[in-house]
């Protein structure tokens, strides 16, 4: 029961008020000590060829340090009163989660849109995405949105309230930290493509589960908001294997099924083109509502999710 009660205060925490910019956020000390490592391992092993060993030493220090330090911390506090310790965990799980944020950055970019500003939506949009937006038009932007909000699903909210369910704020701490440094070092280019392996691995292990009752609850929230759930279902099982990654492509191809719309193509990262597998049908072109409709299927996402874990919580008891 206070497991259950713990999680569900944990999520209404972040549905109400998100990450507040004056409180410190774990993410932002865990993305500190993150590249502090990495300088560390840089002038430690000079090597190319070393680096690949080395990387092993991001899940395995940082990761488990998370969870040590989380552990420690709800811990003490239990010591000093088991209330304290239940609003700690509620606290720290929350700061895992991001529904608040995830919502909030989209209706930041379909807002200026709606007002036809696309000037201050690509703007918006930069600042959640790794693709240039100086040129895109207002559906390229839609899809930039749409993509982010998908495959986010997975990381801000699923795959951290499953692990809150299994072991409480520590390891819902070590998921979150596992999916910074995959966000920080996991990158396939020449700079990470050996330094960052292990920690893009670990990620994807992390998130294989996750990321599939994602695209099963997508349908179901699909049908619940009278989507078309059955062209949700097809574009699955048509399209998600043609994303480079084992686990966005399934939030990104539930949602253009379950919008009738077609996701992926062509971006440019610093000028440098980048052609991604198309997922959906080109039914139509994206515009400013489709990003309002996947937020709302992530909120749908979210509390079915919330549910699921709750009964998670219930067989582990």
């Amino acid at each position: 029961m206070i497991e259950a009660m713990i999680l569900t205060a944990a999520y209404l925490i972040d549905r109400v008020v998100g990450d507040p910019r004056s409180l410190p956020h774990p993410v932002v000390i865990i993305g500190w000590w993150i590249s502090r490592l990495e300088r560390v391992i840089r002038g430690v092993f000079k090597r190319e060829e070393h680096l690949k060993m080395a990387g092993l030493l991001f899940p395995l220090l940082i990761v488990t340090g998370s969870y040590a330090v989380v552990w420690l911390i709800v811990w003490a506090a239990a010591r000093v009163h088991p209330v304290l310790a239940w609003l700690v965990s509620a606290w720290l799980i929350s700061t895992t989660i991001a529904t608040k944020g995830l919502a909030d950055a989209g209706l930041q970019i379909a807002g200026p849109l709606t007002k036809g500003d696309l000037s201050e939506a690509r703007r918006s949009l930069s600042m959640v995405v790794g693709r240039d937006t100086e040129h895109l038009d207002e559906s390229e932007i839609c899809r930039g949105a749409v993509e982010t909000v998908a495959e986010n699903i997975v990381d801000a909210i699923v795959s951290p309230l499953i692990y809150a369910a299994i072991g409480g704020a520590p390891l819902a701490m070590a998921y979150r930290a596992a999916n910074t440094l995959d966000s920080m070092v996991g990158y396939k280019n020449a700079k990470y493509a050996n330094l960052g392996w292990a920690s893009a691995r670990f990620d994807d292990v992390l998130n294989y589960i996750p990321a599939r009752l994602t695209a099963l609850l997508l349908v179901v929230a699909s049908l619940l908001q009278r989507l078309d759930w059955r062209q949700c279902w097809k574009i699955i099982r048509r399209d998600a294997h043609l994303h480079p990654s084992p686990n966005s492509g399934l939030p990104e191809a539930a949602v253009a099924g379950a919008l009738g719309v077609q996701l992926g193509g062509l971006n440019f990262y610093q000028g440098v083109p980048s052609d991604r597998a198309r997922m959906g049908d080109a039914r139509r072109p994206l515009h400013a509502g489709d990003i309002r409709s996947t937020v709302r299927l992530m909120y749908a996402v979210s509390l079915l999710c919330l549910v699921a874990c709750l009964a998670i919580v219930s067989l582990l008891r």
